[in-house]
């Protein structure tokens, strides 16, 4: 009896070795995949949001406590399209990087990163058309010589334009597309009544269309817009409309509709809207002019420049950056682009 209760005491004690010699399971190390943030022009960011390597104990488990680690990479960077003109108004399309001058808050730029002639950039144009009451006398002939620039501007499978017109609220006539027959019949399908939304319009078009026009490579944002330059509607200011079209990096071109030989109140309302954004406002006093207008505008989009830089003294604190681009040691060329851009909050 005494032998067989010895005999299990030793059997136990050899089944309890066994158990503790016998190597536990280790979980797989496993590493989370990379999410990359929204970029704009100024600001990328690539933010890997899983969790870091996983690590193991001194007995080989996986230790799934260790706090996750996110590695964040900010590169600043800046993209200006920009026309240079000389004293009579032509177009140079000649000149090279080193015969610019930049400066981004009145600072020089770290690198200059990219510099080219851009000639034939996809463009995502939107024609605005003040459709209010007070350009009723002469709508029908600008309606006709909008189609028209659209007709010849806008190449199949690589531009986009949409029409959007306007009296006391914006109306999009015709969406996004590269088919000019759909754009004519958008035009043709305004009727003019009513007040005016300008600002309104400008700030829609900006926020809801160009900033969120689908793109997989670098094109050129512009609005062209036809107006006497008078708001009475919006819910924007003038100043708010231009930080919009700023913010989504859109150039504005402007044609007024005052035919009375005599610039008004709202003709400086388009020279400014044109000059903050890089564009350029029209005045065809006859309005037989207003074609020649939409081929001058033709001509600049297919006639620019595009520098891309990294600023000096960078912070992403929202606030307002100035730029300023000079044709060094090239007298009497005029250079235009936007005024400067909104630095990215973090």
């Amino acid at each position: 009896m005494r032998t067989l209760i010895v005999s299990y005491l030793l059997f136990l004690a050899a089944a309890i070795g066994l158990a503790q010699s016998t190597p536990q399971a280790v979980a797989p190390n496993t590493t989370a995949g990379n999410s990359a943030a929204p970029a704009t022009a100024a600001n990328h960011a690539d933010a890997p949001t899983g969790k870091a390597n996983a690590t193991t104990n001194k007995n080989g488990a996986v230790n799934d406590d260790e706090p996750a680690t996110t590695i964040i990479h900010t590169v600043q960077e800046v993209n200006v399209v920009f026309t240079v003109s000389d004293k009579h108004g032509h177009f140079v399309k000649d000149l090279k990087e080193n015969d610019f001058k930049v400066l981004d808050d009145n600072k020089p730029p770290t690198q200059i990163v990219n510099f080219s002639s851009e000639t034939n950039l996809p463009l995502r144009v939107g024609l605005l058309i003040d459709a209010s009451n007070s350009i009723r006398d002469r709508f029908r002939f600008e309606q006709e010589a909008a189609i028209e620039f659209l007709n010849e501007i806008i190449r199949p499978r690589d531009d986009r334009a949409f029409v959007i017109g306007f009296d006391t609220t914006p109306e999009v006539t015709q969406d996004f597309t590269d088919d000019s027959g759909a754009l004519a019949r958008g035009v043709r399908a305004l009727r003019p009544g009513g007040g005016t939304a300008l600002y309104d319009a400008v700030y829609f078009a900006c926020r809801d269309k160009l900033m969120k026009a689908p793109q997989t490579g670098p094109t050129r944002r512009a609005i062209i817009l036809l107006s006497d330059g008078e708001d009475n509607q919006s819910r924007v200011t003038r100043e708010e409309a231009i930080e919009m079209a700023q913010r989504a990096e859109v150039i504005i071109y402007t044609i007024s509709t005052n035919v009375s030989g005599v610039k008004m109140r709202g003709d400086k309302v388009l020279e400014r809207m044109a000059e903050a954004t890089g564009g350029r406002a029209f005045f065809p006093f006859r309005i037989q002019d207003v074609s020649n207008a939409f081929s001058e505008i033709q001509d600049e989009l297919r006639s620019q420049y595009m520098l891309a830089y990294k600023p000096a003294d960078f912070t992403a604190d929202g606030h307002f950056r100035s730029i300023n681009i000079i044709a060094a040691d090239r007298k009497g060329l005029q250079v235009r682009a936007r005024k400067g851009y909104f630095a990215p909050k973090p």
